[in-house]
């Protein structure tokens, strides 16, 4: 399923829980009698963000915050007799104080109740129980229907984005030493370069949401490893754009692709570098035993051999950084776990 397809469906999800958790907060808020019980139902729809964590964040900030815009309300409408001006100056407060406080997504809700102030000469007790429970009942509607999430669809998306990810990553290396052993030039790698570049935005973009459906800090995993196979592609990218300045490939070029293809055995999830490390150093001591250049030529397209191993390094020690990255308990369930899937599905 393509992230494109992936995110109609959410943003289908995402309205129709808005359409029943407002619905929903609105019977709740009429039943119980409340006044302006329909502000409830545009309170579930202020709350309702795209993922669980963001939902909580925001639900309590809004109860919190309730206290202090009711005090800012007793301060400001009793004192100014024209109430359009005591709503101005109660909306100048509240947005300055959210942003001072980092609250911003307070403010929607705060206006809400600072209009029932406005309309209303009853400040009494009784009417502040009254705005008191149509904050509750609106966001507890938000928290209740943002529960109903597919995470298990999402980990699967994942998953398949992680194959599909190595996938193309190991054909790209492919095309470049191929193009480094002067055999095929027809295919198209830069367009390859830029559409995994974007499906890795599109993927980054999933694991965040993923993580913040999800209570546990582990599924941060996801985050990490798509971005360290972001920044490879971008430098396979790099690495594209130096491979086709070489004007006349010198010999060493066999070398350096036969490398590539080495590199590319070893594009997997867990793998751990320090084979390749090792490999590197002992390319650049041979290449370093090879007679000098005789031409201009030779020598920029030496160097330019030289630069992309340097790229190629850079690519093993972002696997490595990643993995140094990983907690011992990430590990165990991303690693350890699936090793054991994996041979049982061998037998």
């Amino acid at each position: 399923m393509s992230h494109q397809r992936l995110r109609n469906i959410k943003l289908v999800i995402m309205s129709l829980k808005i359409a029943v958790g407002s619905s929903a907060a609105i019977i709740i808020a009429s039943f119980l009698g409340l006044e302006y019980a329909t502000s409830a139902g545009i309170i579930t729809l202020l709350s309702v963000v795209s993922t669980k964590r963001d939902t909580l964040r925001v639900t309590a900030e809004r109860l919190f915050s309730f206290f202090a815009v009711v005090v800012l309300a007793f301060a400001t409408y009793p004192l100014i007799r024209n109430d359009w001006f005591a709503y101005g100056v109660f909306i100048f407060v509240t947005v300055l104080l959210s942003h001072i406080f980092g609250i911003q997504s307070t403010i929607s809700t705060n206006a809400v109740i600072g209009t029932h102030f406005l309309m209303s000469s009853d400040h009494s007790f009784q009417f502040i129980g009254n705005e008191f429970m149509l904050v509750v009942i609106g966001t507890s509607m938000a928290v209740i229907v943002n529960l109903i999430n597919g995470n298990q669809s999402q980990k699967k998306k994942l998953m398949e984005d992680i194959l599909y990810v190595e996938d193309q990553l190991r054909k790209i290396m492919e095309e470049l030493a191929e193009y480094l052993r002067n055999e095929d030039k027809s295919k198209n790698v830069w367009q390859d370069i830029v559409a995994l570049e974007k499906h890795l935005t599109f993927s980054i973009e999933f694991a965040h949401a993923y993580k913040g459906n999800t209570f546990a800090s582990h599924p941060g995993y996801y985050i990490l490893y798509m971005e360290m196979r972001s920044r490879q592609c971008n430098i396979l990218h790099n690495l594209h754009y130096e491979i086709i300045k070489i004007r006349k490939l010198p010999q060493q070029a066999e070398v350096v692709a036969d490398f590539i293809i080495f590199l590319k055995d070893y594009v997997y999830e867990h793998n751990e570098p320090a084979g390749q490390l090792k490999e590197l150093e002992k390319i650049i001591g041979l290449l370093g035993q090879e007679p000098l250049p005789l031409t201009m030529e030779e020598f920029e397209g030496r160097a330019i051999l030289y630069h992309i191993l340097m790229d190629l390094e850079d690519i093993i020690i972002l696997n490595r950084r990643f993995i140094a990255s990983l907690t011992e308990k990430q590990k165990s369930i991303y690693w350890d776990k699936r090793n054991i899937m994996i041979k049982e599905e061998a037998l």
